[in-house]
């Protein structure tokens, strides 16, 4: 081989090479770029219990928002929900899960829904759903909340309705936080609607005390930010959204691979931007409360069942009729609200939801005070005081009422 061809050879093999390390350059951009989150190889071989998939147009995945703080190497999942995407009604639908519901923990016996993340993470918390609900989900992703806030100030804040009863509670988590974190945070000026930062939505989202519904009224309210952020993209433009995307994904942990995500997204939006829908199991009028203090939520999860399977594979609401009246739902004002959140619940007031009521007043003498703090929390028999299981001080008032400091 003379020496030119040798050369001219040399010049194509190295050319070669530097368009294949251009390609893999761009690539390795590319998927660190869009698929840089946390991916989760954990599920991989493990038994998750779940049911034969129904529907190849149907995926349920676990979305989990985590509380982690600062040390900890085990979390409760703070939120659960079915996150379902329904290819063939261009839907996304958000099914909460009650995290205080008893259920059946494989080899734990019962115990909170929550604490299924606690004892055995992902895939035993999966499992447990899957089992105690005929679900069929096999992929999870998890937020931390503190990763919240930076995906909201990411998408430049996100527009809630603070409710007047909402205002005080809301400013006193956003000071606790901040004493949590070092720092000093902006609360809210008073209620209306307005543009909350990553800060102050999180902490909307978490509010469930002084007046403000409880439990059930923070699952609503994790719903509305959820509601909001969609709203917010769905105003983006293509090149917004992809910068976007390159903001949020190192904040996401999640079992899917980039080989699933893609065809999930675009099966997702083949018919435009999907609407997105939300509800809680157990219903109201479903449930009651069980436990030395109240702690569990009871109800026939097998009833439960039946509202997720519907809702998921054949689009019947909980709580509509699975018949065709078009007649639309109306509270006893005559007020129209088929299309309030979770079918109508006030959640100004204390859900409307046991089935039964329990007439122990929780001033009888005979009770011993201890008893009656939450689990987690804890009896201070020198001031008479009660914490929380997040830490708060409060007392109960002649009603047993909580009111807080």
């Amino acid at each position: 081989m003379s020496f030119k061809r040798f050369q001219r050879k040399l010049i194509r093999i190295l050319t070669l090479l530097v368009i294949l390390s251009v390609i893999f350059c761009v690539g390795l951009y590319v998927y660190r770029s869009f698929f840089g989150y946390t991916y989760d190889t954990s599920l991989f071989g493990k038994d998750l219990a779940a049911g034969v998939k129904a529907d190849e147009n149907i995926t349920n995945i676990a979305l989990f928002g985590l509380d982690t703080r600062e040390g900890e190497t085990q979390s409760h999942s703070d939120c659960m929900m079915i996150v379902t995407v329904d290819n063939t009604r261009s839907k996304i639908k958000l099914i909460s899960l009650m995290r205080d519901s008893l259920v059946d923990i494989d080899d734990h016996g019962e115990d909170k829904l929550n604490a299924a993340y606690f004892l055995g993470g992902p895939s035993l918390a999966i499992r447990t759903i899957n089992e105690n609900f005929g679900t069929d989900i096999t992929e999870y992703i998890a937020v931390n909340f503190e990763q919240l806030v930076e995906i909201i100030d990411a998408l430049d804040g996100v527009e809630i309705d603070v409710k007047s009863n909402e205002v005080d509670e809301l400013n006193r988590v956003i000071r606790d936080y901040g004493i949590e974190q070092g720092k000093e945070f902006q609360g809210v000026d008073g209620a209306g609607q307005q543009t909350l930062d990553g800060v102050q939505a999180l902490c909307y989202g978490r509010i469930r005390k002084g007046g403000t519904g409880d439990d059930w009224a923070r699952v609503e309210r994790q719903s509305i930010v959820l509601e909001a952020m969609f709203t917010k993209v769905q105003s983006m433009g293509a090149s917004e959204l992809i910068g976007l995307m390159q903001k949020l994904v190192p904040y996401v942990t999640t079992s899917l691979s980039p080989t699933e995500i893609a065809p999930l997204i675009v099966g997702a939006v083949k018919d435009g931007v999907p609407t997105l829908e939300h509800t809680r199991v157990p219903l109201d009028g479903e449930w009651n409360y069980y436990g030395s203090a109240s702690e569990y939520i009871l109800y026939d999860r097998d009833v439960a069942a039946d509202h997720i399977h519907e809702y998921i594979y054949n689009d019947v609401f909980p709580g509509e009729s699975t018949s065709n009246d078009s007649t639309p739902s109306t509270d006893s004002s005559g007020m129209d609200t088929s299309n309030e959140p979770l079918g109508g619940v006030d959640f100004d007031e204390p859900p409307t939801a046991p089935a039964t009521t329990d007439d122990t007043s929780s001033s009888d003498s005979n009770v011993d005070p201890a008893s009656l703090a939450e689990e987690g929390g804890r009896y201070d028999p020198e001031t008479g005081d009660y914490y929380d299981s997040d830490g708060d001080r409060y007392y109960l008032d002649e009603s047993g009422n909580r009111v807080y400091y």
